[in-house]
């Protein structure tokens, strides 16, 4: 049954309005018609948030490019793809049509007679009368089940009687039987033209006309292929987005860790204070935390009884407190011996300038002078 004229107008202008404000969807009063989108596989945008963002209950931002788009946890919300869907309808839903049952036996007397329903198919087509042909069609394949020839071509009569879906199973069936069935391909791909599954017929008609052009095919391609092209080019660049934001969103993570460790870090370090060192592990932490946050650790090795270390411990301390950012280490060696001897300690006092873990200068005795300008050297 066909449409009337303004009944279709008005269909087409919904559409068009849910399209442009998919929270029409959300309205109660058609919640059945968002069912059975549902039902069909259909994708129903989230609703729209309520705060005015760009144009309103789109959910897009107005001054955003379209290769912009709302971020939030790894959600994307897409631009729509412009298409040409001027000829596109609503998929059928009449209850499945007769198929044959491949298990009978076919006698000639069978396969006679359904070329001859087959026969009044073809005139009925002519003639313009596509229920009879699909009736004629019907009787054949209930006749020769294993006849994709038959299949696809009531899947042609569909395709003239705007039944896509019913199109497509017939398709189906006759590509089965004969996976080189190009009336097969043809058909199904103007189905999926005709429900506006652009993608899939591109490919099923350049099948097609491969096994067996003809101008029909091109003709269907001149509009098919231009929306396929759309949709390949509107998902690779989402992909492409896509990848680029889970790389942003590593950096992120990688970034916030880092930020974590080093305030971590930086917390251990004790800024502009002499940091008492009693153990390798105490020593290892130290200088493990000053590698994360990039900074010169000086390592003072001293000892109680020693002349020269009472001289210059003040200044180490004074030193500590004039560069902050310079990691200041004091070790006893009689009181840390492991540490000491890992070190090879000979003498007192001496000190050892570590960055990124490994030893840059070292300076044996207490030359105030020289213990200065290698801090000021080595800590910028």
């Amino acid at each position: 049954m066909e449409m009337e004229t303004e009944k279709m107008d008005e269909l087409r202008h919904f559409i068009g309005q849910c399209r442009s404000d998919p929270s029409i969807l959300d309205d109660p009063s058609i919640a059945f018609f968002k069912s059975y989108l549902q039902s069909l596989g259909a994708r129903i945008p989230p609703a729209a948030k309520s705060e005015s963002r760009g144009m309103s209950g789109t959910g897009f931002d107005a001054n955003k490019t379209d290769l912009e788009m709302d971020y939030d946890e790894g959600d994307f919300v897409e631009s729509d793809v412009e298409l040409d869907e001027s000829d596109i309808m609503a998929p059928d839903d009449d209850p499945t049509q007769k198929m044959g049952d491949p298990s009978i036996e076919v006698t000639e007397e069978k396969q006679e007679a359904a070329q001859m329903a087959k026969s009044k198919a073809v005139d009925a087509m002519s003639e313009g009368n596509l229920d009879e042909a699909t009736d004629h069609l019907t009787e054949a394949i209930m006749l020769n089940p294993g006849s994709a020839i038959l299949y696809a071509t009531r899947a042609t009569v569909f395709v003239k009687s705007k039944k896509p879906n019913a199109a497509i199973r017939d398709a189906d069936a006759a590509l089965q039987v004969n996976p080189d069935s190009a009336k097969g391909y043809k058909a199904r791909g103007m189905a999926r033209a005709l429900l506006g599954k652009w993608e899939e017929a591109a490919s099923d008609l350049h099948v097609a006309s491969k096994i067996d052009h003809d101008e029909e095919i091109s003709m269907v391609l001149k509009k098919v292929e231009p929306n396929a092209r759309k949709l390949e080019e509107h998902r690779r660049k989402y992909q492409r987005l896509r990848k680029e934001k889970e790389k942003e969103k590593a950096a992120r993570g990688q970034q916030r860790q880092r930020t974590a460790e080093e305030s971590e870090a930086s917390t251990a370090l004790k800024d502009g204070q002499v940091i008492g060192i009693h153990s390798r592990a105490e020593l290892e932490s130290k200088l493990n935390a000053a590698s994360r946050t990039s900074r010169l650790a000086i390592l003072y090795f001293t000892a109680t009884w020693c002349g020269p270390c009472r001289f210059i411990s003040p200044l180490f301390t004074s030193l500590a407190a004039k560069y902050p950012k310079g990691v200041f280490l004091k070790v006893d060696i009689d009181e840390a011996r492991d540490v000491a001897a890992s070190w090879n300690i000979s003498s007192v006092p001496s000190f050892f300038f570590v960055r990124d873990g490994k030893e840059v200068d070292k300076l044996v005795g207490a030359d105030k002078g020289s213990l200065e300008r290698k801090i000021a050297q080595h800590a910028g």
